[in-house]
């Protein structure tokens, strides 16, 4: 994930591990993980894996103390011998790069479930989101690239306001995209995974985005150790997994790479691209959430955690309990979701598939009403209209 959810975990207790590497239900990959399958590599001639001498990567692997020597690891062998063998990797290559890799037990740490404390509470999650830094700097983004997110939200139906909203709780517009190598976490988190019940699983998605990275060096030529990110491997301004990179980026600004690390214009279009490709309805009319009251016979308590999805129509949640200040269209599915407030009262919202859209990048409810109402206010206050005192979705 990028760096600013860690921050937003520590400080309310609310938000998953990672936008980009979140955890999944067991047999289910998150949307940032797929990869389209039987993608072969390009037949074109790849930068050098090898960026550093090799002795300045032992070196600097001693020095830091590693717990892990994964020159040494017959498992980290085997699997370059297969990416060997299914890419065409030169082994000799792979083999002095795999010598360079450093254990990061920073990454080992910060993928460990959050101690129990505090319940999750979705106005101090707010309040670490959508704040005056965040706002301004959306405002000189959105100010910089109106051309192309206009572009954008023409092309792919996608509102300006959702990129925007998306980027700058992802990076903050790029301010921060991650210090840490991506091939040394990747590799940490593929092979030295701590111990908890979907290990082997994480294991295995870590192990596949190890590939990708690798993949997508060669694609775009550039070093392998070059490339940094989060402390799960995202990467980039809007912080994809190097397999989403492969699958959903987009060179918007058509100057022949998918560059999402240096192109702000490639990380708009990659950004509506992802949501299109996760069930972005663009003809979808309406508000994406709406707000909900609910009944005191708790009937509707059967239309939380229905899964990423909106299943029910208005006359349902009507007959359930579930009504709203706003009219529905008839003719849209919905569902129910839940912002708990810790000690204070849960708010509740309907919610459309575009709202379910936006929680394949990062699956949290929380995240999601962030990037709305992120967006939002940046668009008031970019026409000068500022969000009226308590205003809420």
């Amino acid at each position: 994930m990028k760096l600013i959810s860690l921050l937003l975990a520590l400080a309310v207790s609310a938000s998953p591990l990672s936008q980009a590497a979140p955890a999944k239900k067991p047999g289910k990959k998150s949307a940032h993980s797929r990869v389209k399958a039987g993608a072969k590599a390009p037949a074109r001639k790849m930068a050098p894996l090898v960026a550093l001498p090799v002795a300045a990567g032992a070196a600097a692997a001693a020095q830091a103390g590693d717990a892990i020597v994964f020159s040494e690891s017959d498992a980290v062998n085997a699997f370059a011998d297969e990416l060997a063998l299914r890419h065409g990797f030169p082994r000799a290559e792979l083999g002095a790069l795999i010598g360079q890799i450093r254990y990061i037990d920073a990454a080992v740490q910060l993928v460990k479930p959050a101690p129990k404390g505090k319940p999750k509470n979705w106005q101090n999650y707010k309040r670490v989101t959508i704040e005056p830094v965040r706002i301004r700097a959306g405002v000189s983004f959105w100010n910089q690239h109106a051309a192309v997110l206009a572009r954008a939200q023409a092309e792919y139906g996608v509102p300006a306001e959702i990129i925007v909203g998306i980027i700058g709780v992802e990076t903050i517009y790029g301010r921060d995209t991650g210090r840490f190598r991506v091939l040394d976490v990747l590799t940490t988190l593929a092979f030295a995974y701590p111990e908890a019940p979907n290990r082997a699983a994480r294991m295995a998605f870590f192990r596949g985005e190890l590939e990708n990275a690798l993949l997508l060096a060669r694609k775009s030529n550039i070093e392998p150790l070059s490339m940094l990110g989060s402390f799960a491997g995202a990467i980039g301004m809007p912080q994809f997994m190097p397999g989403s990179v492969l699958a959903y980026g987009v060179d918007y600004d058509n100057d022949g790479n998918i560059d999402l690390r240096n192109s702000a214009v490639d990380a708009i279009g990659s950004v509506a691209s992802f949501l299109v490709q996760h069930g972005w309805q663009a003809k979808q009319s309406g508000p994406i959430v709406y707000p909900a009251r609910v009944s005191d016979e708790r009937v509707w308590e059967s239309f939380l955690n229905q899964g990423l999805a909106a299943k029910f129509r208005d006359d349902e949640l009507r007959a359930g309990g579930v009504s709203s200040s706003a009219i529905l269209p008839p003719s849209q599915r919905y569902g129910l979701i839940d912002l708990p407030n810790g000690g204070d009262p849960t708010e509740y919202r309907i919610a459309t598939d575009n709202f379910f859209a936006i929680t394949q990048y990062n699956r949290s409810y929380f995240y999601a009403m962030s990037v709305i109402e992120l967006g939002r206010t940046i668009r008031l206050s970019r026409s000068g209209q500022p969000l009226a005192s308590g205003e809420t979705l």
